[in-house]
């Protein structure tokens, strides 16, 4: 027998499975984190990649704007690498008053001044001022031009109009993007909701009933046009520079890559890539996922991902058990409502009419379900919930375990385990 641990909210669930069953573990690359931020930061600023060091970018008398993702990706540690980045740029003779930091809401909530400190930590608040780009303030957008596929482009004025631009994220596998960070800073980060609306409609198929574009997808970048479509946009802008982290599966510091907006940031998934990206003997018959425990399994939204990297790794047909707490259930709401649609029709056509990411999530896992059968190990009072995102719910690992080998018609069924799901991308072999 092999004895695998999974998360599960605050604790830990065991769960014994025989050796002859087991097809993969799937964890990341298990790389040391970074135990000196200043340090590291410090060594990318000045070995940058496709571009001088950052004192030969930035001069005395530049205004410049630092673009930070918001409240949403508090998992990126801004509060940790701003003040270095801050310190760096002082040194090259731009002082604290003449940066702002501009925060890439794109269309979501407006910070509070706490959520700042929060966010960025209280040195970098009580430094520069800060500014929020927030996407349907019209008056706050100018207009730079329009992409070849017909997108408008308004970026935030802050950020159109600073000397030089400077953009910061955490780069991680996006389910529609092919990977989060670079020039998401930009679109959907500090753009109008025209621009984001017409950027993310690439997301959806162009023929409507058929919901998806299968193009934009975790990984996708050559072929996939929400991501072609970003990459004009910046350049639009052209960011002076870019400062971006990759992380351990435990979501500590791995790397820092820094220079060109573009040339650097590829560097940085090809970074995640070889950390997170874990090369599968095959598709499993079932696959049995944590998504870490908590917080990344606080709600459905948050452990969502578990279940799209689970179903690269399982069979047309077969059964994911995903193991997660899912406290909070009905959070965020604008993301729970999308499965009150009574068909996958009329969730694909609301979509349509105003994109959002929790709903093409939400679209996503609707279309999921009807190829694979999904038990949801979680809290018993989350059942009804599930049972309108069309999945099961089991009390336990050993029951849900038994409702898959009754579901597939046997006992020696194949099992692959993803102790990490939410930070580990299954590959299949080319």
């Amino acid at each position: 027998m092999k004895h695998i641990t999974l998360g599960f909210g605050h604790r830990e669930v065991t769960v014994s499975l025989p050796a002859h069953r087991l097809l993969d573990i799937v964890t990341g690359k298990d790389v040391p984190p970074i135990t000196d931020v200043p340090e590291a930061v410090h060594d990318a600023l000045h070995r940058p990649i496709g571009s001088p060091p950052l004192p030969q970018v930035v001069s005395p008398g530049d205004k410049v704007a630092v673009v930070v993702s918001d409240l949403t990706r508090m998992w990126v540690r801004h509060d940790l690498f701003l003040p270095p980045l801050l310190d760096e740029l002082n040194q090259a003779g731009v002082p604290d008053n003449d940066i702002q930091l501009v925060v890439a809401l794109g269309a979501h909530r407006r910070h509070t001044d706490e959520e700042n400190i929060s966010t960025y930590g209280s040195e970098t608040v009580r430094r520069v001022t800060i500014e929020q780009s927030y996407a349907l303030d019209a008056d706050d957008f100018v207009y730079l031009g329009t992409t070849s596929r017909g997108v408008p482009v308004e970026i935030n004025r802050h950020v159109a109009r600073a000397d030089k631009v400077i953009l910061t994220g955490g780069i991680v596998y996006h389910s529609m993007a092919g990977f989060s960070a670079g020039r998401k800073a930009v679109l959907p980060g500090v753009a109008g909701y025209a621009s984001i609306q017409g950027n993310h409609s690439f997301c959806l198929h162009p023929q409507i009933g058929q919901g998806l574009n299968p193009a934009c997808d975790s990984g996708s970048l050559d072929n996939n046009p929400m991501h072609q479509d970003q990459l004009e946009i910046a350049q639009l802008l052209n960011p002076a520079f870019l400062l971006n982290a990759v992380y351990t599966a435990d979501g500590d510091f791995a790397r820092f890559v820094a220079g060109h907006w573009h040339e650097a940031w590829l560097e940085g998934c090809r970074a995640v890539a070889d950390i997170s990206g874990v090369t599968i003997s095959g598709q499993a018959d079932i696959t049995l996922v944590s998504a870490g425990g908590f917080p990344k399994d606080i709600n459905f939204y948050q452990g969502a991902k578990s279940i799209e990297n689970a179903y690269a790794a399982t069979k047309p047909g077969g059964v994911i058990i995903a193991v997660m707490e899912c406290r909070d259930i009905n959070d965020p709401p604008d993301f729970s409502q999308w499965f009150e649609y009574s068909s996958l029709l009329d969730r694909e056509m609301a979509l349509r009419e105003a994109f959002t990411v929790p709903g093409f999530v939400a679209l996503k896992l609707g279309m999921l379900v009807r190829n694979v059968t999904v038990i949801m190990v979680t809290l018993p009072e989350n059942a009804a919930f599930f049972a309108k995102v069309g999945m099961l719910t089991a009390g336990n690992v050993e029951e849900a375990l038994t409702m898959a080998d009754a579901k597939l018609g046997r006992h020696d069924a194949k099992i692959t385990v993803m102790p990490c799901a939410a930070a580990t991308v299954p590959l299949r072999r080319p």
